[in-house]
């Protein structure tokens, strides 16, 4: 569709075969403002995945490895903070942020997103510290190892395949939310998701230029998954086969 024209788009039979066009890719670089909103969402999904696993691994571990009370009530309201529907808290989030002025700002739109990827961090990670033995770790402690030093030096290593399927993970939930940055950004802090609306214009729906930039959009994610693929099956598999 993005190569069509759009005579070709509305017409009323499908047509398969076509002569292709890029004028909805150069109106789409030349009247839009793209490459901010691509910036943008850059941005924002670097410092989400960055803040997730920094504040996701050390509790990851605790749960896989420390006992305590009420533990699995703990894990289990962790997981229940990603199971909250968007549309049910868009609004409270829209209202906290209006009253402290932080509306259409990439850190305000970070710690939203950092609600729904630091449960999936932590609850994706917990089962990859499970797997590990525990001799190992005892091993290391045996040699004069703290704890700190055994999830730092030890443990997190041992699980860098599990990391790198999880961060791909979470870098297609950023990437792709669309409510949140919606609802709680403008102009300035807006992601590439939300560009779709831009062309629901009064003079009807610019099919085109939206899947020009469906197209652009989808790229940079199809090229991450594809180099990262080995790593996404290594993750997925760790433990499957002793």
């Amino acid at each position: 569709m993005s190569f069509k024209s759009r005579i070709d788009i509305l017409s009323l039979e499908p047509k398969l075969f076509f002569k292709p066009v890029i004028d909805n890719y150069s109106s789409l670089f030349a009247d839009t403002d793209f490459f901010h909103l691509l910036k943008n969402s850059t941005i924002i999904v670097s410092l989400t995945l960055l803040i997730s696993f920094a504040l996701g691994l050390p509790v990851a571990y605790a749960l896989a490895r420390f006992k305590f009370k009420r533990k699995e009530d703990t894990a289990f309201w962790v997981l229940s903070l990603r199971m909250a529907p968007p549309m049910a808290v868009v609004i409270p989030y829209f209202v906290i942020g209006s009253l402290l002025r932080v509306l259409d700002t990439i850190p305000a739109l970070v710690v939203v997103y950092l609600t729904f990827n630091v449960p999936f961090v932590i609850w994706s990670m917990r089962s990859f510290y499970e797997e590990i033995p525990k001799e190992i770790e005892e091993a290391a402690k045996l040699d004069g190892l703290n704890n700190f030093q055994v999830f730092f030096r030890i443990s997190t290593p041992l699980v860098l395949n599990g990391m790198a399927a999880t961060a791909i993970l979470c870098t297609i939930l950023s990437w792709n939310e669309f409510a949140f940055a919606l609802f709680l950004t403008g102009t300035k802090a807006r992601p590439v998701s939300t560009m779709v609306t831009m062309f629901m214009t009064f003079q009807g729906v610019m099919w085109g230029k939206m899947a020009a930039a469906t197209v652009i959009a989808t790229i940079p994610i199809i090229i991450f998954t594809i180099a990262a693929r080995n790593w996404l099956v290594r993750g997925l598999t760790f433990g499957a086969v002793k």
